[in-house]
């Protein structure tokens, strides 16, 4: 699907710059583009290839299990997992670690590992809690916003970190006290499903 979108865009990018006489300038503005694409991919993609490996690295040093106890009474309170609690705790640690240091790439396979234990178990409001707490994602450090931004040149890449943290905090406040009410307002909504 996403091939499509790319072929038309490729081809919208033809039809207008022959239509507004500025054929000759496209075929460098693509290799510009290309240039760029990879300048980001190697930009971003080094420091995601490190946190993943050492991710892996601190699994088997069973560093996850230590975190998983650590930040179990805060992710008890925040998922709310009704069954299996501690066979979703270690995904959800890795998960929420990885959004904490702001490497959202790298806390997508635990959080979907943590989301099919709580599907497998019918908690809906667990996996929507879950939606909640990883589209709002907590950053105390944002490591990728960082590359980013010192990708292009920023001499303070992490001069965000106060505000974004401050951000994602109040938006996930806000969040969960909406969650709250509409499950207030619309009781047994989740025993529907059979």
């Amino acid at each position: 699907m996403l091939s499509w979108v790319y072929l038309i865009l490729i081809i919208l990018s033809l039809v207008f710059a022959l239509f507004a006489g500025r054929l000759p300038d496209l075929t460098p503005a693509l290799l510009q583009g290309a240039e760029n694409g990879v300048k980001l991919l190697l930009s971003v993609g080094g420091p995601l290839v490190f946190w993943s490996g050492l991710s892996e690295v601190l699994s088997e040093a069973g560093f996850l299990s230590l975190l998983s106890r650590l930040l179990r009474p805060l992710l008890r309170f925040l998922i709310r997992p009704k069954t299996g609690e501690d066979e979703v705790m270690l995904p959800l640690a890795e998960n929420f670690s990885a959004n904490l240091l702001g490497v959202g790439n790298a806390a997508t396979p635990p959080g979907l590992r943590a989301a099919d234990l709580l599907w497998e178990k019918r908690d809906e409001e667990g996996l929507a809690r879950l939606a909640l707490l990883n589209s709002r994602s907590v950053q105390l450090l944002p490591f990728t916003a960082a590359v980013l931004s010192s990708s292009l040149g920023d001499p303070h890449p992490f001069s965000l970190t106060p505000a974004i943290l401050l951000v994602s905090l109040f938006s996930l406040a806000v969040s969960f006290l909406l969650f709250g009410l509409l499950l207030r307002l619309f009781p047994g909504r989740e025993k529907t499903r059979g």
